[in-house]
């Protein structure tokens, strides 16, 4: 895993022991992921970053690249509508607010919801994740 805060020793590290190579794309992006702490973000924003640097990373290499961190367990992948996703850097148990009008989400601590399934699930398999998404409007 990459550690908050996102010193690039321990981004370089994360991504050897996940298996994905430390490219040069790879550390930038870390870096401007990982380096704000616990946050959700969406690809364009990234995108946006990595122009403002003039970093020569493709669209492309962004999205393949949040892709292969999401599978290695680095990051969150939110789904807050049909095709469109947000990322989260907080891997610890929790749930979302997800503001409609400001296109944001809020943290809620897992602790703040209680989820209960009936007996009757028609499956034998072990539940991993719950994911809950509450979406807000103004009044």
């Amino acid at each position: 895993m990459v550690s908050e805060g996102g010193n690039l020793s321990s981004i370089i590290k994360g991504l050897i022991s996940s298996g994905l190579r430390p490219t040069r794309q790879r550390k930038l992006l870390a870096k401007i992921i990982f380096s704000k702490g616990n946050h959700h973000f969406s690809a364009e924003e990234i995108c946006r970053a990595v122009r403002k640097l003039r970093a020569g990373v493709s669209r492309a290499t962004v999205y393949n690249t949040l892709n292969q961190f999401t599978e290695a367990g680095f990051l969150r992948e939110v789904v807050v509508s049909s095709g469109q996703s947000l990322f989260d850097t907080n891997l610890d148990n929790h749930y979302h607010f997800y503001d409609e009008v400001d296109g944001k989400l809020i943290d809620i601590p897992g602790s703040e919801i209680n989820v209960s399934l009936s007996d009757n699930i028609p499956f034998k398999d072990e539940i991993t994740d719950i994911d809950v998404v509450i979406r807000l409007q103004p009044a």
